[in-house]
């Protein structure tokens, strides 16, 4: 039986979650991927990451755009993707969502911050009747790859990378 995971995350809730551990995450997730990581990291590093409007403390980003045809992940080891998990994860996010595997080195900062990786399935139909509102929270200017809220309703998915160990290995 799944995991159920609610937003926003608690240190204790991302420790107790292992690798292989199937969950079904529900409230409000952040979406952003290569386009608008590097954006919120400028945020992050000049103190105004408070502008977004949404605490990224116990926060959940999905590594996905969304578009009139849904959600889906995006391959989570892209350079401007896989480079952004330790500076979030050290911001706050207990959950990073996507696919593929992440390099030995991500999976240790994602355990230096108690913070975990979820593998979500390419299943964007499935994703699109558990996704609820949905507003744009920064950059508008980037359309679908914008920083984006949305409301999720027990999602599926596998967490991929745990303190110090990735389902890959």
């Amino acid at each position: 039986m799944p995991k159920q995971v609610t937003t926003p995350i608690s240190e204790e809730a991302a420790a107790d979650l292992q690798v292989g551990d199937t969950i079904e995450l529900s409230g409000y997730i952040l979406c952003g991927r290569d386009a608008v990581l590097p954006k919120v990291l400028k945020m992050i590093d000049d103190g105004t990451a408070g502008s977004l409007g949404v605490d990224l403390r116990g926060q959940v980003i999905f590594h996905t755009a969304v578009s009139p045809a849904g959600v889906g992940p995006t391959s989570s080891n892209k350079l401007e993707i896989e480079s952004s998990i330790e500076p979030l994860s050290a911001a706050g996010i207990k959950l990073h969502l996507g696919k593929g595997a992440l390099h030995p080195e991500t999976i240790a900062a994602l355990d230096r911050h108690n913070a975990v990786y979820a593998v979500i399935p390419p299943v964007t139909a499935l994703l699109g009747v558990k996704t609820g509102e949905e507003r744009v929270v920064a950059f508008p200017e980037l359309g679908m790859e914008a920083l984006h809220l949305i409301r999720v309703d027990r999602y599926p998915a596998i967490i991929g990378a745990a303190h110090g160990k990735s389902i890959y290995d």
